[in-house]
């Protein structure tokens, strides 16, 4: 019995799916959280999955040091701040796009992404190909 429970890993990999995650942070409490995932996820080593949509405060997880990407994730880039009320966040907007490699925050930067509350969605297959985050194995 002791082998059978030895051969399963201790921990298994956390992922934008299993965490519930996928759709961004309507609050600023909400939004911490996201930080408090990164900085567990960055700290244990873990893999964490980048596996289905994801917008928002979501897209900060491609900064966790053991990310991965599915092609089938759908990332959705767009300015920081508070949607409900109407009101864009430069400093929320330079935090989300300080998370991202230089080659992506360059493309949303240059595309404009980021300067509204529209939503500009990026395939995990191009977030791996074009902008050379790993694939998921």
């Amino acid at each position: 019995m002791s082998c059978s429970l030895a051969a399963q890993p201790a921990h298994a990999d956390g992922s934008v799916s299993s965490l519930h995650m996928g759709y961004g942070a309507a609050t600023p409490a909400e939004f911490d959280r996201f930080l408090a995932v990164i900085a567990q996820y960055n700290a244990s080593g873990e893999r964490f999955r980048i596996d289905s949509h994801c917008q928002s405060a979501c897209t900060m997880f491609l900064s966790i040091r053991n990310v991965c990407v599915t092609s089938g994730a759908t990332l959705l880039f767009h300015a920081g701040g508070s949607m409900r009320k109407g009101i864009i966040s430069p400093s929320r907007t330079q935090q989300m796009a300080s998370t991202y490699n230089a080659a992506l925050r360059q493309y949303v930067t240059d595309n404009h992404f980021m300067d509204t509350f529209a939503f500009h969605s990026i395939s995990g297959g191009e977030i791996v190909k074009r902008f050379g985050y790993p694939a998921c194995r």
